[in-house]
């Protein structure tokens, strides 16, 4: 009856629920010193750039949504036709 009964840390199934909190524990802890050590460096004039990025995104849009009509005009004045 002894040899069936074994301490906790020889039953392999311990081990295995042990192990997913243990790595998890492992991984936020090498998580936090790469955050500590590798910091992201600051964005000077970040609204600044994010008003010249949101301008530049509306021109190309404004230059698509103009497209049709260059595309007239032009063909207006070479004489080709639009296979369209």
């Amino acid at each position: 009856m002894q040899d069936s009964l074994k301490s906790w840390y020889q039953n392999p199934y311990v081990w295995m629920l042990i192990a997913g909190p243990l790595a998890v524990i492992i991984a936020s802890m090498i998580t936090v010193y790469l955050a500590i050590t590798h910091p992201d460096p600051a964005i000077d004039d970040y609204y600044r750039k994010g008003i010249e990025i949101n301008k530049t995104l509306e021109a190309a849009e404004q230059n698509e949504a103009m497209a049709p009509a260059v595309q007239a005009r032009n063909h207006a004045q070479t004489g080709l036709k639009s296979n369209h």
